[in-house]
């Protein structure tokens, strides 16, 4: 159940960031990422209370935060490169940097995958690079797709040190803490956040997407090691090429190709271990 969870997590992911850069294009990428919070902190507060849960501790509530504002800082950075098209750019450094720097911390944490998984990881990282064309910095997507990664390690890493009797709790605090993180940037600019009804709408729904993804990755982490949960969610760069091919009539190149392939090979490795 845990891998499935974390690959349903992966496509939700992936669907998110298709969509999301879309809109990052047709509105400011800074609004995008605020009302998105909203819709994260929306969703995941009805899911929290839907389910129940013994005591939560505040510790759980604090790490859920802590992993709220690597959420908020990621999306953001992440959104502010899809937004001057720099996808081929932000897209793997963020997702190949971000799935190091999780497993290394998860292995110091005491994680101890087998060597099938460690295959599987060690395969996923050039597999994420080539999914994405191993894009060349075009002069600003290199820094943004790195500070994306930081915030993606520590979104994963803090969430997982979250007791599974808190439910959904932490996600919940997470998607406050993110709110407050970006809630300056947003009120010192407050005409980027004037969007029309659609797009305001559309953003939420992103942002809504995004906590349903992470949902999922909470619980396939308290199935699983966090190493393999991190990396298995991790593949959804994949999926905006996928569907680049298939809505915008991209083309795949052979590099990508071989990406998709190293890619699939990792999930079974990774399933297996």
């Amino acid at each position: 159940m845990g891998p499935l969870l974390a690959l349903t997590s992966a496509v939700l992911y992936g669907i998110v960031d298709f969509t999301g850069g879309l809109l990052s294009r047709r509105a400011h990428f800074a609004a995008v990422t605020f009302l998105g919070q909203i819709g994260g902190l929306l969703l995941a507060t009805a899911a929290a209370l839907l389910l129940p849960v013994g005591p939560v501790r505040p510790v759980d509530l604090l790490w859920g935060a802590l992993s709220g504002v690597g959420s908020g800082a990621a999306m953001h950075f992440l959104n502010r490169g899809l937004s001057h098209g720099a996808m081929s750019v932000v897209v793997p450094v963020s997702a190949v940097t971000g799935v190091a720097l999780s497993v290394v911390c998860g292995v110091m944490l005491g994680d101890r995958p087998t060597a099938v998984a460690w295959l599987g990881i060690v395969l996923s990282v050039p597999a994420l690079w080539m999914v994405c064309g191993g894009g060349k910095d075009d002069g600003g997507g290199v820094p943004d797709g790195l500070l994306a990664s930081a915030g993606i390690a520590l979104q994963y890493i803090a969430l997982a040190q979250a007791d599974a009797s808190s439910g959904l709790w932490p996600v919940a605090a997470g998607r406050v803490a993110a709110v407050l993180v970006l809630l300056p940037m947003a009120a010192r600019h407050p005409r980027r956040l004037r969007l029309p009804p659609v797009r305001a709408v559309q953003a939420v729904l992103v942002g809504a997407g995004a906590a349903l993804a992470l949902i999922l990755y909470l619980l396939a982490a308290q199935r699983q090691l966090l190493a393999v949960a991190v990396v298995l969610a991790s593949l959804y760069p994949a999926l905006p090429v996928i569907l680049g091919l298939a809505l915008l009539h991209e083309r795949l190149s052979p590099r990508q190709v071989m990406g998709l392939l190293g890619a699939g090979i990792a999930t079974v490795l990774l399933s297996l271990g």
